[in-house]
C-alpha cells in the first residue's frame, strides 16, 4: 500500500516513478470496500476515477501535469459534479444527478485532481455529528463507537482513515472545523466570498462556504489557494488575490488574543481548556504577545446563528417539493397534497425541524421580533470580532468544547446538540476565515482541536500562525 504523506511528496513520487495515479486510485477503491462499515462514501465513481488516473499518468510522462496531479479528492455530498449522483444525503435527492460541475470541482479537475467519490453528511449540511444522514450514520475511524462530527462527518473520516488524499467540506457554522476537530484531521473555512459556492447544495447562502479537510497544514493551504477565486456564476465571491500555495517561513512574532469567554467557558472539557493554555504557552515562548481579550456576546452566537441559517434554509429549501426533479411521492392525489407528502416524506425529521423554525421566524408576526433582530445582532458580533482583529493578528479559542461524543448522547437534545458549534459559528457569522488543528490527545484517547480566527481575507496569516502551533 503507498503511503501518503503530502501532494508535494506524492508529486516528487509519481515523477519518479516509485507510483503512479492508477495504483493509487486501485489501492484506496480497494481500501474503500475494506472499510465500507463505516459509511463515510455513499458512493465511489470508480469507472471515472480510474479513467482521470490513466489521463494524469499519460501527462506525468509527458510532464503537463498539473499542481494536483494524482491527488485523490472526496466530495461532500453536496458538491455538483457533472455526471455524478449529488443527494446532499437526503431521500429528497434520490436519484439526482448533477448537470454541471461546481466551481472548486472544475478548479481541481484543472489541476489534474482525481475525485474517487461522494462522502456521507448530515442531511442539507444541517448537524453536528452525521447522525441525520438519510443514509446512515459514519462512524468515527478513530473510535467506532463515537461520532465523526458533523456536517461534514464523511470527508472527516474518510480523510482521517486514509481514504482519500483531501476532502472537500462546507462550512455553515463549524461543519469543516468541528469534524476535523473530532477526526484529528485540519479543516479550514476560508473567508466568506474567497471560495465560489457555484454547484454547493444551499443551506444558509450568507454562511456556507467551501474549503479542505486535509491530515497536514502544507495540503490545507494549496487546496484552499487553488480552489479559491471570483466565479462569475457566484456574484458574492471575491476578486481579491488568491492565498499563497505554501506558508510562509518567516521569523515573525504575532499578537494573539485568546477569548476568555471561551477558553474558560462553563462546561468546557478541563483537558480541552488545559490543551489550548498549553499551545498558547508555547506561542509565548517563541515570543508571540498572547493577551486575553473579553468577547461579551458568546451567549447569544448560537441562538443568531440558528434563527439566521434556518431562515435561510426555508427559503433554499422550498425548491425541493417533487415537481422539478428528485423524490415525488406517490400518494400525491393534486399539487398541493404532492408538496406536503413529497416534502414530509422526503425531508428527515432534523431539516423539518430547520425548515419549521425559518418559516417562524420569517412570518410577518415575528419577522421583527426574530429575523430582523438576529441581523441586528449579527452586525454587533461581527463589528466586535473585526474590532479585536484590528488589534490582534489572530483569535484562539478552541474548536469544540469536548471531543467526539458517543451516538445517541446529544441527538435527543436538540439544543445540547447545536451548542457543538458554540465556539465555531462566530467566525461563519462574521464571515473571517478559521481553522481547527489538532491541539493534542485527550485521555479518552481521542483528539482534541484548536480553533485560530484571522481578519478577512488573511488566510496567509492563520495558516503562518497555525503553523508555529504545530
Amino acid at each position: 500500500m503507498y503511503t501518503y504523506q503530502t501532494i508535494a511528496q506524492l508529486q516528487s513520487d509519481l515523477r519518479t516513478g516509485i507510483i503512479n495515479s492508477k495504483s493509487i486510485v486501485e489501492q484506496l477503491i480497494a481500501k474503500i470496500e475494506s472499510t465500507k462499515h463505516l459509511n463515510a462514501f455513499l458512493e465511489v465513481f470508480t469507472e471515472s476515477a480510474l479513467k482521470q488516473a490513466s489521463l494524469v499518468d499519460e501527462k506525468v510522462k509527458s510532464n503537463t501535469a498539473g499542481k494536483l496531479a494524482g491527488v485523490v479528492v472526496a466530495l461532500k455530498d453536496n458538491i455538483s459534479y457533472k455526471e455524478h449522483q449529488v443527494s446532499a444525503s437526503s431521500k429528497i435527492l434520490g436519484g439526482f444527478e448533477s448537470l454541471y460541475n461546481a466551481t472548486v470541482v472544475e478548479k481541481l479537475l484543472a489541476e489534474d485532481a482525481i475525485i474517487i467519490g461522494r462522502c456521507n453528511c448530515d442531511e442539507f449540511a444541517m448537524g453536528s455529528s452525521n447522525e441525520n444522514s438519510a443514509f446512515g450514520n459514519t462512524l468515527n475511524p478513530l473510535n467506532e463507537k463515537f461520532v465523526p462530527g458533523g456536517s461534514s462527518g464523511g470527508s472527516a473520516a474518510a480523510v482521517a482513515a486514509g481514504l482519500c488524499h483531501v476532502a472537500l467540506g462546507s462550512d455553515t457554522g463549524g461543519s469543516i472545523r468541528q469534524p476535523a476537530s473530532f477526526t484529528g484531521t485540519i479543516g479550514v473555512k476560508p473567508t466568506y466570498g474567497r471560495v465560489s459556492r457555484f454547484g454547493l447544495i444551499a443551506y444558509a447562502s450568507s454562511f456556507d462556504q467551501i474549503g479542505p479537510i486535509t491530515n497536514n497544514l502544507e495540503d490545507a493551504a494549496l487546496i484552499t489557494s487553488i480552489i479559491s477565486g471570483q466565479d462569475s456564476n457566484d456574484n458574492t465571491s471575491s476578486s481579491k488575490e488568491k492565498p499563497n500555495e505554501s506558508i510562509s517561513s518567516t521569523n515573525k512574532k504575532f499578537k494573539i488574543a485568546y477569548l476568555k469567554e471561551c477558553v474558560e467557558a462553563e462546561g468546557i472539557d478541563p483537558e480541552v481548556k488545559q490543551a489550548v493554555f498549553s499551545k498558547l504557552k508555547a506561542l509565548k515562548e517563541l515570543g508571540h504577545t498572547i493577551e486575553p481579550v473579553d468577547f461579551p456576546y458568546l451567549d447569544y452566537l448560537v441562538p443568531t446563528y440558528y434563527v439566521l441559517t434556518t431562515a435561510e434554509a426555508s427559503s433554499n429549501l422550498a425548491r425541493f417539493a417533487g415537481i422539478h426533479y428528485g423524490y415525488r411521492s406517490a400518494d400525491g392525489k393534486d399539487l398541493e397534497s404532492t408538496y406536503k407528502k413529497t416534502r414530509s416524506q422526503g425531508f428527515g425529521k432534523e431539516v423539518k425541524r430547520r425548515i419549521m423554525l425559518g418559516t417562524f421566524v420569517l412570518s410577518a408576526g415575528y419577522y421583527d421580533a426574530y429575523y430582523s433582530k438576529g441581523q441586528k445582532v449579527r452586525r454587533i458580533i461581527q463589528d466586535k470580532t473585526l474590532e479585536l482583529l484590528k488589534s490582534y493578528d489572530a483569535l484562539i479559542t478552541p474548536s469544540t468544547p469536548g471531543t467526539a461524543f458517543e451516538f445517541g448522547k446529544n441527538s435527543a437534545d436538540p439544543i445540547k446538540m447545536y451548542l457543538e458549534d458554540i465556539f465555531t459559528v462566530q467566525a461563519n457569522i462574521a464571515g473571517i476565515p478559521a481553522i481547527s488543528i489538532p491541539s493534542g490527545t485527550h485521555s479518552n484517547q481521542l483528539p482534541m482541536g484548536i480553533q485560530i480566527m484571522c481578519d478577512n481575507f488573511e488566510e496567509d496569516k492563520m495558516f503562518e500562525i497555525a503553523k508555529c502551533l504545530l
